[in-house]
């Protein structure tokens, strides 16, 4: 790995702090500030819903200024919008805090590009492993951000005002780390030579399957992990091992990342995304099984591990789906599903939790798992009579 990824994976491990930090501490700000118990998830689903509303702009941003200039302008937003949460928790705006999370979304859907820009950094010579490597910089999140929410969130009078401030200074470390990165240049573009119209793209098997499969694997994983802090603190466990939960839960997200890339590269993308299929079964399963601390933490780490595979095989999977000049526009559809996804569990995982309880919310996990384990096999039968059809 060289210079440009570790910095990159630094910058992805510095994005997963801030993810991490605001799953472990919104949902519980916004059940202290909403006005009704189901509304408490509502903060976690402004973080994706903006980072929906984002994809278009910015892709179109990534298009006309380059990867560095986009990637910064993402920062720049990170840093303001941890100061309206800032504002929101002190004067306990409800309101306010949903806006700012709608906000901070800009830099969701930007950092989201971090796994395509390390294929690009890595050229032809082993792109499945530069995005396993970069997104196993996420490692940093998984160690530093339940820390950074349990050691800050009383800093201040205000609960969590001090965690917000934190994650202003993690924006400002991002914003160093991409300066030193050097992105190569983005593929020219004539008129004649624009690819593709996005809905071709988007007819392709191979592309269908990638976006639902990376969709839903970020859907389930977002439903129970946003859900995990409340439905701990519904059985009376400290905020504490709620932290433990979420670092062991990215932990599991992002150690595999160091050998991902080498299993797809060995034994194929769609096998190792039907592992990741298996782990999220057996998350489920144990998650089921009981609400004690060891289940919660055993359920959470292999749900980790299962998207991971899943979500690294999708990305891998798309890139044969487009071509440079199409990059932006497909990318850009790509990340568009994971955000709408990513809102509609968010939103759905506060209602069950609160509503129905963790053991409905485990059930319904079961119907994205059995799509996508659909949609793998789907693909695996179609590719291998492919060739046959061919000669």
């Amino acid at each position: 790995m060289n210079r440009n990824l570790g910095l990159l994976a630094l910058c992805q491990g510095l994005f997963l702090t801030n993810n991490v930090t605001f799953i472990a501490i919104n949902g519980l700000v916004g059940l202290a500030l909403a006005p009704y118990g189901w509304m408490a998830t509502l903060p976690v689903m402004g973080y994706v819903v903006g980072g929906a509303l984002s994809t278009g702009v910015v892709a179109r941003t990534q298009a006309r200024f380059g990867r560095k200039t986009a990637f910064q302008t993402g920062l720049v937003v990170a840093l303001l919008s941890a100061l309206l949460c800032t504002a929101a928790a002190s004067t306990r705006n409800f309101w306010l805090l949903c806006f700012s999370t709608v906000v901070a979304g800009y830099y969701n859907a930007n950092a989201g590009l971090y796994r395509f820009a390390a294929a690009e950094l890595a050229g032809r010579t082993a792109p499945e492993k530069a995005v396993s490597w970069v997104m196993a910089g996420g490692l940093l999140g998984a160690v530093v951000g339940p820390n950074l929410a349990a050691r800050t969130r009383n800093l201040f009078d205000v609960p969590f005002a001090g965690a917000y401030i934190s994650l202003a200074a993690v924006a400002l470390l991002g914003l160093a780390a991409l300066s030193f990165i050097e992105f190569p240049p983005a593929p020219a573009r004539k008129a004649s030579q624009g690819g593709r119209p996005l809905s071709e793209i988007m007819r392709q098997p191979v592309f269908l399957v990638a976006a639902v499969s990376g969709a839903l694997s970020y859907g389930v994983m977002n439903l129970l992990m946003a859900a995990t802090p409340i439905a701990m603190q519904q059985c009376a466990l400290p905020f504490a091992d709620a932290a433990l939960v979420l670092q062991w839960h990215v932990i599991g997200m992002f150690v595999p990342g160091f050998f991902t890339g080498s299993l797809i590269r060995r034994f194929g993308t769609l096998p190792v995304m039907a592992v990741g299929v298996a782990l999220n079964l057996a998350c489920i399963m144990i998650a089921l099984s009981g609400v004690e601390l060891h289940q919660f933490l055993g359920a959470l780490f292999l749900l980790g591990v299962g998207w991971n595979f899943l979500f690294t095989g999708s990305t891998t999977l798309s890139l044969s789906a487009y071509t440079p000049e199409e990059r932006d526009r497909a990318q850009g559809a790509l990340n568009f599903f994971v955000f709408a996804t990513l809102a509609l569990s968010s939103f759905s995982s506060g209602v069950l939790v609160t509503t129905q309880g963790w053991q409905l919310l485990n059930y319904g996990s079961l119907v994205p798992v059995a799509v996508t384990a659909a949609l793998l096999l789907w693909l695996a039968l179609r590719l291998r009579t492919a060739p046959a059809a061919t000669a």
